[in-house]
């Protein structure tokens, strides 16, 4: 019996199968993405000026290589907080907390809550709970919140507010994702250290600022000369073990443009914008006015949306 048109179309299906999962399905899903609207406008932007022309100073010393974009998320909980104790019940208010949160001085919860919110009532709980327990307190009148918590040793590393999706890296050719962490990761930088003096100094020699850093220094990016008439404003302010040294010159160290491009590049590298699909840890703003039953907004996805 001749198989080969059976091998041949084995083969062909194979091809389409690989070719629909690996190539058209990714494509379908996140290839028309578009900028988002959140809370300080459109995410992402495209970068601008020195930023972008930083990014091309940061491909080309091959940063990628020690350094990644890319914050993970393994898990997730919720905490439960009192924005309004209501003005309608406060006693039938006082014995729902007072049940969902025996830990809780209900009392003083609420006398908290009508000079300052928010006030903790729940931590570390399931999604459901929360939603259990906004249920039962709007009933009285109150107002409670789920905050939404994302859990991972990047986010305990203060990495980042939240794991990093495909939407972070729209305008980003070629993208920085990265394999390797002999550094820390880079995609929240701009947010967690945006003094540009702090990176001029550690990209000149990260032991300034950084004891014991194992990433190399990169010297090359800076010029040092004799300081003329004045000192430049831009010049580093380096600890006298750090200073360069020349018998009878007295030196200064100023960062080249690129040095600054590749700082302003690093400045630029923020994420900490809730989005859809990557919440973050935000509180809504108080109820506007106590005692209303209106549901207060929140950032806590809905089951089938919540990340695993």
């Amino acid at each position: 019996m001749n198989f080969g048109p059976l091998i041949f179309l084995g083969v062909l299906a194979t091809f389409v199968a690989s070719w629909w999962g690996l190539v058209f399905a990714p494509q379908l899903q996140i290839g028309s993405q578009q900028p988002a609207q959140v809370d300080a406008g459109i995410y992402p932007t495209r970068r601008l000026g020195l930023a972008e022309q930083g990014r091309e100073v940061y491909v080309a010393n091959g940063c990628v290589h020690c350094h990644s974009q890319q914050v993970q998320q393994d898990s997730y909980t919720f905490d439960v907080v009192l924005l309004s104790g209501g003005t309608n019940a406060p006693d039938a208010v006082a014995k729902v907390i007072e049940r969902v949160a025996p830990g809780v001085n209900a009392k003083e919860v609420l006398a908290k809550a009508s000079q300052q919110s928010p006030q903790p009532l729940l931590s570390n709980v399931t999604q459901t709970v929360a939603a259990d327990v906004q249920k039962a307190l709007k009933a009285t009148g109150a107002v409670a919140q789920a905050v939404f918590i994302p859990l991972g040793p990047d986010i305990a590393r203060q990495w980042g507010t939240r794991r990093t999706v495909a939407a972070d890296y729209l305008y980003d050719y070629p993208v920085q994702v990265g394999n390797s962490r002999l550094g820390s990761d880079l995609s929240n930088v701009g947010a967690r250290t945006p003094a540009a003096d702090w990176h001029l100094h550690h990209l000149y020699n990260p032991r300034t600022v950084v004891p014991g850093s194992i990433m190399p220094a990169y010297q090359y990016l800076f010029e040092t000369r004799p300081v003329g008439k004045k000192r430049s404003p831009q010049a580093l302010t380096l600890a006298e073990k750090f200073a360069p040294k020349k018998p009878g010159v007295d030196l200064e160290v100023v960062p080249t443009s690129e040095a600054l491009q590749l700082v302003a590049y690093l400045q630029s590298l923020r994420v900490d914008n809730a989005l859809f699909e990557a919440p973050s840890t935000q509180l809504a703003p108080p109820a506007a006015v106590a005692g209303t039953n209106a549901p207060v907004a929140t950032n806590a996805p809905a089951a089938a949306n919540a990340p695993k």
